[in-house]
């Protein structure tokens, strides 16, 4: 593995509020890193830090060995890839335009090749005349997912890629990114499911009150101390006939 991005003791204030304070963290191409924590702990605020959507208020970001901070908006297109918890869309766009513009960094000879593969895997190509705002929930998400992937990056930033899906587009959704980290790319997504975390991700980061308390594998960090200290909320980590390990609420 390679090392794909750096930050180094970021701190973001808004309006008087600390949102990150001294949060550190490496990404390596063919790991999928889960940030995690309970609401308002800075997972998002986190991820936005390391795309380069705002100015840091301390610490730096390097992407591939580049200041993130100095590189132009064309450069960091085509190292990087976001999906955002929300794509607001205005405009009466077909699903097939809207994952093309996954290609703005590039437009060149593969684009096609690009767009056509993308659809295809996210099982969205039968959809291709389709208006964007026409969609469920599910196919929306999968169609940003796969304008994410026709802008063909080797890092890609997920927030909250599986919020509002159910049960089954969650696996498939996670799949495809553990997929992706299979292929050598670098993956971080912000979740809230601590079972998909822990199945799906190689390594976790564990976000409370904007700062990072546990870094590591799954297994080692997703513990019923540090959980139960974490969510105020007593947690327990059982084991399945199988072999799985399930992460529950402790009932009072």
């Amino acid at each position: 593995m390679t090392t794909a991005l750096v930050a180094k003791n970021l701190v973001v204030v808004r309006g008087g509020s600390t949102l990150l304070n001294d949060v550190s963290l490496t990404i390596e191409s063919g790991e999928l890193l889960a940030v995690i924590g309970p609401n308002g702990s800075g997972q998002s605020t986190l991820l936005g830090a390391i795309a380069g959507d705002f100015v840091l208020d301390g610490g730096s970001v390097t992407l591939n060995g580049s200041d993130l901070a100095g590189l132009a908006p064309r450069d960091l297109a085509r190292a990087r890839a976001v999906l955002p918890q929300q794509m607001v869309i205005s405009f009466p766009f077909t699903v097939r335009e809207i994952v093309a513009m996954g290609r703005s960094p590039w437009r060149d000879n593969n684009d096609d090749t690009h767009i056509d593969a993308a659809m295809h895997r996210l099982d969205v190509a039968s959809l291709h005349t389709r208006i964007y705002q026409t969609l469920s929930v599910g196919e929306q998400a999968r169609v940003s997912m796969a304008r994410v992937l026709a802008q063909d990056t080797p890092l890609l930033l997920l927030d909250e890629p599986t919020a509002g899906l159910d049960i089954g587009q969650q696996e498939r959704f996670l799949a495809i990114a553990r997929s992706l980290v299979d292929e050598g790319r670098g993956v971080v997504a912000v979740l809230h499911d601590l079972n998909v975390a822990l199945r799906f991700a190689t390594r976790v980061l564990v976000l409370h009150e904007g700062r990072c308390v546990a870094s590591g594998d799954p297994q080692s960090v997703l513990t019923p101390v540090l959980l139960s200290d974490v969510y105020h909320q007593k947690i327990q980590v059982t084991t399945t006939a199988e072999g799985r390990s399930i992460i529950l609420p402790e009932h009072q």
